[in-house]
């Protein structure tokens, strides 16, 4: 289980300042460029559209200090791009939402990960905006 936090404007809080994320170390992967077929418009439906993903991942510093500098002792970047691709594979997703919490869900499932922020944008909608999209932050629950 987790709680969740989705943007709303800039007058929320950021889910960053959580104090269950002190003691994090935070794994990112930004501006993650693919080729996606996401939308619930007839024109989306043709074929893929441009689609920039940002992942945070909040590792807690315990899990995440590799004491003999080896990649098995963090969480690796391509477990990120990893996770994306297959999910993008699967096909056809109507919302940017809903791609969102999968692809968070995913991220959330890895035993060393305590927090994941995912955002997705679609620059290529409005000629008049760099970029519609979707942001959506999850929270494992910790054990008492």
């Amino acid at each position: 289980m987790c709680c969740s936090w989705r943007a709303r404007g800039p007058e929320v809080a950021s889910p960053l300042l959580h104090p269950q994320l002190a003691g994090c170390r935070r794994v990112f992967l930004q501006a993650y460029e693919l080729p996606v077929r996401i939308g619930i418009h007839d024109f989306e439906r043709h074929g893929p559209q441009r689609l920039l993903i940002d992942v945070d991942l909040f590792v807690p510093l315990a899990a995440s200090t590799p004491r003999h500098d080896r990649l098995d002792e963090v969480v690796d970047y391509d477990f990120i791009r990893t996770v994306i691709a297959e999910r993008v594979a699967q096909g056809h997703v109507g919302l940017q939402e809903t791609l969102c919490d999968d692809i968070a869900a995913r991220m959330l499932a890895h035993p060393q990960v305590r927090a994941v922020r995912v955002s997705t944008r679609k620059p290529d909608v409005y000629p008049d905006c760099a970029a519609v999209g979707v942001e959506v932050f999850h929270l494992k629950e910790l054990l008492a």
